[in-house]
C-alpha cells in the first residue's frame, strides 16, 4: 500500500492525525505531514485506510498493491 496526502486539498481538520498517528502527524498550521507513505503492518494500513475515509476534504488516496 502507497498513501498520498494532497497537500493543496488538506484544511487542517486533524482526523487523519488522530486516527492514524504513525502515518500522519501536524505541521505548525495544523494541516497534515504525510510521515510514513509506505506502511507495512496491518495495523498501519488499517490506520491509513481510516484516515483516508474519514478526511472531509477527501486529501488523503490510499493506493492499494506494491508500490
Amino acid at each position: 500500500m502507497k498513501v498520498q496526502l494532497d497537500l493543496e486539498t488538506c484544511q487542517g481538520h486533524g482526523r487523519c492525525y488522530s486516527l492514524a498517528e504513525r502515518i500522519f502527524e501536524s505541521d505548525d498550521d495544523g494541516r497534515s505531514v504525510l510521515i510514513m507513505a509506505n506502511p507495512a503492518s496491518d495495523e498501519d494500513k488499517a490506520a491509513a485506510r481510516l484516515a483516508a475515509a474519514s478526511c472531509p476534504e477527501r486529501a488523503i488516496t490510499c493506493v492499494e498493491g506494491d508500490q
